[in-house]
């Protein structure tokens, strides 16, 4: 009898161990296995913009899709609003394989690969197409994603438009001598100091929180954002011109852990590969259109828009750009060459 017992005994305390058996895995280590055999991916998306903004908006078409494709296989959480930290330090988390996916400007990484900041030296690009080629036809831009990829764990797989800098004034901007002497907020960013300074303002930092009084006050004559930004922040209230200077082109990359990428089935990949292309194309149709309809909104608040002659003020930035290119490993010289001849 005692040993029928210990017999049954035994078994039942295989049987537990067997079925106690951790069998889940994700991208980020906190999936579960479902869908018969095929294990659950969940994948972390950190952002700094808030859910009223494009950038999430196009986040939701790539988490709704991959949701879709893979039948709930893999799906996507947005953290908005910079829950996760700001842009740098979700690229770290990124690098770490600690978040799967998050947003950064190509010029962002030149804090680890001084060559990225080439792309948002004023008048270095002079629209998203320009941009677009420069990254994926050039050497140079193949090359700083292929790096990124191989040595920081960033493998980008999306570029999307996110507006263009423009300036707004106090005075009529129609060309270069019109910059001498405005007094302009900047923020604390050299190339944008530089633009100020080289195009013959005088460059005044500030807090952002306190440039619509300045402007309000004159104590600063103008500003220089995106469209977007001097929409959302009722500067069109404040200054009676725009200029189309066209000076910086804002892009957002889509970054993906390389590593966690790598350990999805092939089939999620390509879901996941899709969507992004997704949601990049939402992401630019979003910020073009927009752009197109503040123009028009900015000139009903009673703004007056002009197009000055933009050759000057690339031809006074330029004298800036060595100052960028004296720390770049490899032939600075011709990234620049590449990244001219990328032009139409």
């Amino acid at each position: 009898m005692k040993k029928l017992f210990l017999g049954i005994l035994v078994t039942l305390l295989i049987g537990l161990a067997a079925c106690s058996g951790d069998d889940s895995s994700s991208a980020n280590g906190d999936g579960e296995s479902g869908n018969g055999d095929k294990e659950n991916y969940t994948l972390k998306f950190g952002m700094q913009p808030t859910t009223s903004q494009n950038e999430y908006k196009a986040a939701e078409v790539l988490a709704d899709y991959v949701k879709k494709e893979s039948d709930g296989q893999l799906t996507v959480d947005i953290y908005p609003d910079a829950q996760l930290g700001d842009d740098r330090e979700m690229l770290e988390q990124v690098q770490n394989d600690k978040m799967d996916i998050t947003l950064a400007e190509t010029g962002r990484f030149g804090i680890w690969v001084p060559r990225a900041e080439l792309l948002s030296l004023p008048y270095m690009v002079d629209d998203f197409d320009h941009l677009k080629r420069i990254i994926y036809d050039t050497e140079y831009g193949q090359n700083l994603h292929k790096e990124l990829e191989e040595d920081y764990n960033w493998k980008v797989m999306g570029v999307a438009y996110n507006g263009t800098r423009q300036t707004t004034s106090n005075r009529k901007i129609e060309s270069l001598d019109d910059m001498e002497g405005l007094k302009l907020r900047v923020p604390e960013a050299d190339t944008l100091l530089d633009y100020a300074e080289y195009t013959g303002a005088a460059p005044t930092p500030m807090a952002f929180s306190e440039v619509y009084t300045a402007l309000q006050t004159n104590a600063v004559d103008g500003e220089e954002n995106p469209l977007s930004t001097i929409d959302a922040q009722k500067f069109y209230e404040v200054q009676d011109y725009l200029a189309m200077t066209n000076h910086v082109v804002n892009d957002n990359s889509y970054v993906v852990s390389a590593e966690m990428y790598e350990s999805l089935p092939e089939d999620l990949q390509t879901i996941l590969k899709d969507g992004i292309d997704k949601a990049v194309e939402k992401h630019t149709e979003m910020f073009t259109q927009e752009e197109e309809e503040l123009v028009s909104k900015f000139k009903e608040e009673g703004m007056t828009v002009t197009e000055p002659d933009l050759e000057p003020f690339r031809e006074a930035v330029s004298e800036a750009y060595p100052e960028y290119t004296k720390d770049i490993e490899g032939d600075a010289d011709k990234y620049l060459e590449q990244i001219k001849d990328a032009r139409e």
